[in-house]
This record gives C-alpha cells, structure tokens and sequence, in this order.
C-alpha cells in the first residue's frame, strides 16, 4: 500500500496539482521497510508519468491553439525556456512553479517525446536521489 502512495503522490505531485512526493518519501526512507533504490524508482516512476502527462496535455493542446495564443505569462516564460535551450531545460522539470509549465510546453511545442521523457526522468530521479540521501 504504501509504495502505491508514494506512486500517486508522486504522480500527482508532478500535472498541474500540488503534491507532497518529497515528504512522503521521506518518510518511507526513515521506516527502512523498503530499500532505498525501489523507493527511488517508484516516486521516479510516478513523477515522470504525471509529466509525460502534462506533456500529452500541450500536445493535444497545440492542435487547437498555437503558442502565440498563450494567456499566462508562466506559460510564456516556459515556452520562451523551452525555445531557447531546448529539451535539455527539462532537467529542471522537477522545480516547483516552474517545472510542471516546461512539461505541458515540451508538448505543446512538440519536442519530441523520447527526448522528453529522458530529460524529465533524468531529472526526477537526480532529485528524489538528493531526497532520499538528506532524508536519512
């Protein structure tokens, strides 16, 4: 049960929707039930679906409106991101307020979804090591 948590909380933890992926797997980390490198694997796992989600997302949204339509500066600022240095900005797709936009930008300009997904993964899991490693 508690690894199917941490796979929610994570997933969730990385669309649109506050989460709380780190504190939970920290927690897990104290108890010792489950070793280190699963836990890491499984928040990685969830983490980079709810982005590659939120990059499904831009790409089914770039089909009705082009980004010159963008209301949000957020929006804004991680297309102009995303153009400028490519898909290796998605390293920093862990951050929070600025992560979640660089996901639904990589779709919604198209970047390709390989190179997302290993850029994104790259960088959860990088973050949920660092986690881990302060947690105990």
């Amino acid at each position: 049960m508690s690894l199917w948590f941490l796979f929610l909380s994570a997933f969730i933890s990385s669309t649109l929707f506050p989460g709380g992926s780190e504190a939970v797997l920290a927690y897990l980390s104290s108890e010792a039930e489950y070793s280190l490198t699963i836990l890491i694997l499984v928040a990685t796992l969830g983490n980079t679906l709810g982005a590659m989600t939120s990059w499904g997302v831009g790409s089914l949204i770039s089909i009705k409106y082009s980004t010159e339509k963008l209301a949000k500066e957020g929006q804004q600022k991680a297309v102009e991101r995303l153009q400028r240095y490519g898909s290796p900005v998605l390293l920093l797709s862990w951050l929070p307020v600025i992560g979640d936009p660089l996901c639904l930008a990589a779709g919604w300009l198209r970047i390709h979804w390989l190179q997302s997904l290993l850029f994104i993964t790259i960088g959860k899991l990088l973050r949920y090591i660092v986690v881990v490693y302060l947690a105990s």
